[in-house]
């Protein structure tokens, strides 16, 4: 092992294999679930806080914007910190938080109140980030994508059921239940964290300084920048269909929201099945095989919606059908995309996941508001189904671009 001299530390080998305890795959799930559910389950309540905080949708909706800003911000922070620090306790630190902004949330009797408090539940994100290096640090690389495929599989179930479960206990207990149940799952994560998530980061104790260096290594990779590019535009594709769906169902197919959320579980229901089978087969297939199948499944979905909806083929099944396959194609994608990112740089897998994470999540919510946009000014399903395929084309051209870059610089 060789010594930096700058700060006189050894700088770790690129790959060890892992001999130390494993961490349960459940309870990776459980706090990778936290950060999805808590995005999803209190949507269907907006309006009954707006009426009890006396205040306007527009403003209690905030608490879902300001929710995915901070959650990308701190995606930024909580990887450098666990490569300070260690995966375990920023973990289980971002899990306190997010039951003191919980209880914010259940105490508030002011909008400012209730917006303070989804900004201090954001810190969630630590378990859905540092999940995955987690499962990076203690499998080899193609083993890591079979993982972390069953990992997401399993943490997609959240926002697939959650915005049902949340709708049903505001009608039954009131808005507030749904942080309830919030807080009683955010402390299931928490305990499981602490009985069974081993300290999987080798290379913690590095110097703020080398922090620093490694978003600048990270950031003169143009292999690393390729998978990121992958990631948000495949998600640009998947947050596109979310943000501009609901008003082509309302508007163009004159669906009640609630058989929007049933039509909208196929997409969930594709994304997981995806997932499955990244986990079945990445291992034998490969990564970048695996990315390239995913994107291509993703962006026969859109076609399939413009080659029925100008023909006339207009009922919803000609739309939320081919979409799922947007869900599917990126239950492949994805676990690929962030295992070969992350790969890059073993040492460095905090960092590595955040910064993916950030540049993910901050390329889907622009396209969700493209989306809106689009379908504001034309509810027809192609318009958003052209853009839906435009980003999953400039997906496909990163995939292949960084087959032909390769896994270091």
């Amino acid at each position: 092992m060789s010594t930096d001299a700058s700060d006189h530390r050894p700088v770790p080998p690129q790959e060890d294999a892992w001999t130390g305890p494993r961490p349960a795959l459940l309870t990776l799930i459980l706090v990778a679930a936290v950060s999805p559910m808590s995005i999803n389950l209190f949507v269907p309540s907006m309006p009954s806080i707006a009426a009890d905080l006396n205040t306007n949708y527009a403003t209690v909706q905030l608490g879902l914007s300001l929710y995915l800003i901070m959650t990308a911000v701190l995606q930024l922070l909580i990887g450098p910190l666990s490569d300070l620090y260690g995966r375990r306790p920023v973990i289980c630190g971002g899990m306190v938080l997010f039951l003191i902004g919980t209880a914010m949330c259940i105490l508030a009797e002011t909008t400012q109140m209730f917006l303070a408090g989804r900004v201090v539940q954001a810190a969630s994100a630590s378990g859905m980030v540092l999940s995955r290096a987690v499962v990076r640090d203690v499998y080899p690389r193609e083993k890591a994508a079979s993982a972390m495929g069953y990992m997401v599989m399993g943490m997609a179930i959240a926002p697939m059921i959650a915005p049902a479960v949340g709708g049903q206990l505001d009608v039954w207990f009131g808005w507030r239940a749904p942080f309830y149940a919030l807080g009683a799952f955010g402390a299931a994560a928490l305990i499981a964290a602490l009985i069974s998530l081993p300290e999987t980061n080798r290379y913690r104790g590095i110097a703020i300084r080398s922090q620093i260096r490694n978003y600048r290594a990270l950031a003169k990779l143009p292999a690393f920048w390729l998978y990121a590019a992958l990631s948000g535009l495949t998600s640009a594709g998947f947050f596109g269909y979310v943000g501009g769906g609901p008003a082509v169902a309302t508007e163009y197919l004159d669906l009640l929201p609630s058989a929007y959320g049933l039509y909208f579980g196929s997409c969930a229901l594709g994304y997981s099945l995806g997932n499955f089978l990244t986990g079945r087969i990445a291992e034998r297939r490969g990564l970048e095989r695996m990315m390239v199948d995913g994107v291509l499944i993703s962006l026969l979905g859109p076609a399939l919606v413009v080659v029925f909806f100008t023909v006339g083929f207009e009922h919803p099944i000609a739309f939320f059908g081919p979409l799922s396959l947007v869900g599917f194609g990126n239950g492949m994608t994805l676990p690929n995309a962030m295992t070969a990112a992350i790969s890059l740089k073993p040492d460095s897998a905090g960092a590595a996941s955040g910064l993916l994470g950030a540049t993910q999540i901050g390329t889907g919510a622009i396209a969700s508001i493209v989306a809106a946009i689009i379908v504001g000014q034309n509810p027809h399903p192609i318009p958003l189904s052209l853009f839906l395929g435009g980003c999953l084309l400039a997906g496909l051209v990163a995939a292949k671009a960084a087959i032909r870059v390769g896994e270091k610089p």
